[in-house]
């Protein structure tokens, strides 16, 4: 009788598999609508992610393709195939060039992440590509190459700001722990962070009723903290307690992972375009993808759009620091040298440039940011574990953050104008865009035509 139910088990699995493959072989050119293709681009998605568990960051569509996905199990040369296929199917209905606001968006989007899509089919299948054009391929840009004379201009002035004898990493270590948060008072800290940086959010963005977030406090991980985003206004925030965790990182983990950064993005592409408008390919949300250079250049931008100026260090002394168990008169010379700091931030990019094109190894590498990041060398260790999991996804940080500054001052969004500024930030938030697209004077701006 078990051999029976058994045998029958698997027939019906291998029937149901063979249905769901033969989707991929037949690659049906059968409705050539944007919403038509937009399923083929989410399934292939969630068909990569079968090969590349980092792949797929969220899904929050119809359960039964992320099954599927899962039974079939398509090889990568037929998801390269249907690829090839969609690519084409999505050529033939390119929008005129008069034709702007959402059509427009909506396609170049989709056909960008595309293209992303398929050079991360070609990388998993042994394609090598140099540090800079692998950037390009996935996240449609390229970071700009800083010398190493830069850092060092920055490392002299932090000599003059940190005196003493041994190295300036060690100086800059021994400071900066008196400004470690207590592991009793962390969650006490981020959540008065999380508050400070919601209310400062919710002032200009509304946001839809019952969207929330959970935090959890986990170890062994590559980065400092993550957003997992559930669909239905939810996520769950991870934070990373490997490291020290300083007065600071809160208000930066906070306002970069909740508000206004990925939680809020999340949020509003799923009430504006999966909710309201049916647009399934903002349901899925593949990591090595164009997404991602907005998603990380915008959350990182969002801490000085919620805190900007002096008002960053008045709500640490006033509200973290206090909430940590820390002396609330040290938080202004613990920003005079945190403003210095900041400048090294390419650092990470061009120790991952040097070493993933193979100019140094990992240790090189790892001295590499201890002496011109200032990281201590367990941070080092991390930063290079993540490089070594996520590659030129390191770019979108620095090099994103600095993108959308400058396309959001350029529309008047200046530091002096602070409505303008949340206005654009929301903009760009709400609505699925192209990093070159900020490069231009942005056509693809949306309007009110659907």
């Amino acid at each position: 009788m078990r051999t029976r139910r058994l045998v029958f088990t698997l027939v019906i699995v291998a029937a149901v598999a063979v249905v769901v493959f033969q989707w991929w072989r037949v690659r049906p050119r059968s409705g050539s609508d944007m919403t038509a293709l937009a399923e083929r681009y989410v399934r292939l998605v969630l068909a990569l992610g079968q090969h590349d568990p980092d792949y797929v960051d969220a899904y929050y569509g119809p359960a039964e393709w992320r099954t599927e996905a899962q039974h079939a199990k398509v090889p990568l040369a037929e998801i390269e195939a249907a690829a090839t296929d969609l690519a084409g199917d999505l050529k033939a209905i390119t929008p005129a060039p008069a034709e702007v606001g959402l059509p427009q968006l909506r396609y170049s989007f989709v056909a960008r992440q595309l293209e992303s899509l398929r050079a991360r089919v070609s990388m998993l299948q042994g394609r090598k590509l140099r540090f800079d054009e692998e950037s390009q391929a996935l996240y449609d840009a390229v970071a700009p190459v800083h010398s190493e004379e830069e850092f060092l201009r920055t490392l002299a002035l932090l000599e003059q700001r940190l005196p003493g004898a041994g190295p300036l990493a060690d100086r800059y270590e021994t400071f900066r722990v008196r400004f470690v948060i207590p592991p009793a008072r962390l969650d006490a800290a981020f959540r008065a962070a999380i508050d400070g940086c919601r209310a400062r959010t919710l002032a200009h963005v509304t946001l839809p009723q019952g969207e929330n977030f959970s935090v959890e406090y986990v170890t062994g991980k590559s980065w400092s903290a993550y957003n997992w985003y559930k669909g239905d206004y939810r996520s769950v925030i991870q934070v990373n307690t490997d490291l020290p965790i300083h007065a600071d990182t809160v208000i930066i983990l906070a306002c970069h992972e909740g508000y206004p950064g990925h939680h809020v993005n999340n949020v509003l592409l799923e009430k504006n375009f999966v909710r309201d408008r049916g647009w399934h390919e903002l349901s899925v949300y593949p990591l090595f993808s164009p997404q991602s250079l907005i998603a990380e250049g915008t959350a990182d931008f969002g801490v000085r759009v919620a805190f900007p100026g002096p008002e960053r260090l008045a709500f640490a002394r006033d509200v973290v620091f206090p909430a940590a168990g820390l002396d609330p008169s040290t938080a202004a010379a613990y920003y005079d040298v945190l403003d210095l700091v900041r400048r090294l931030r390419y650092a990470s990019v061009e120790a991952a440039r040097r070493y993933l094109d193979g100019q140094v190894d990992a240790p090189a590498a790892a001295s590499w940011l201890e002496t011109h990041a200032l990281q201590s060398p367990e941070r080092s260790a991390q930063q290079i574990r993540f490089i070594d999991q996520y590659r030129s996804y390191v770019i979108n940080y620095s090099a994103g953050e600095d993108l959308v500054e400058r396309w959001i001052e350029s529309q008047g969004g200046t530091a002096s104008n602070q409505e303008r500024r949340w206005e654009l930030f929301e903009e760009l938030i709400s609505s699925p865009r192209l990093p070159s697209s900020l490069t231009t004077h942005d056509s693809q701006r949306p309007t009110s035509k659907n």
